[in-house]
């Protein structure tokens, strides 16, 4: 993902935010249990702290909501970046790309968040969230109070206000 962020902010100037970083790092039990299951399973090669910490790093790359929601536009676009002029991925690609956020992106809330909100999402754990309106474009809220889940108190509130009052629900 880094690479694609680069590609379309045209910002090669993106950092890791080390102490975001540093902190997922510390507490990754969860994560470390489930990638040594698949190395236990032959799924998994490398060396899994290493993997770990390249994934926290990378889920803490610093962005601004801007820079986010472009990141993310090529989903909104059947897979066409606009910014870059080029199709990152199929149109069916983005669209199991999708499903998956729909379903998985916002943590233990996905269920909740595609019955408030109604759009895919991805959440992260510096608060903001980014969601899909597909065929018009990407939306991104950042706050950083976070739920017990991990998911942004505001940012949530704000995106299922925002799709009533509109009527963007994919499930309306």
């Amino acid at each position: 993902m880094q690479g694609f962020v680069r590609r379309v902010s045209g910002n090669p100037g993106i950092q890791t935010d080390k102490v975001v970083a540093d902190s997922e790092f510390e507490f990754r039990a969860r994560n470390a249990a489930m990638a040594y299951l698949m190395k236990a399973f032959g799924n998994f090669h490398n060396d899994v702290e290493e993997v770990l910490y390249s994934y926290f790093s990378n889920c803490a790359l610093r962005m601004s909501c801007v820079d986010l929601a472009k990141a993310f536009s090529f989903l909104a676009n059947k897979g066409y970046c606009q910014f870059s002029g080029e199709q990152v991925v199929s149109a069916d690609e983005a669209r199991q790309i999708n499903a998956l956020m729909a379903t998985s992106g916002m943590y233990d809330e996905a269920g909740s968040f595609a019955s408030q909100v109604g759009l895919p999402g991805k959440s992260g754990v510096g608060g903001g969230i980014v969601a899909i309106v597909p065929g018009r474009f990407t939306i991104c809220v950042w706050s950083p109070c976070l739920n017990k889940v991990g998911n942004s108190l505001v940012g949530v509130a704000v995106l299922e206000a925002l799709t009533k009052e509109i009527g963007w629900s994919v499930y309306a």
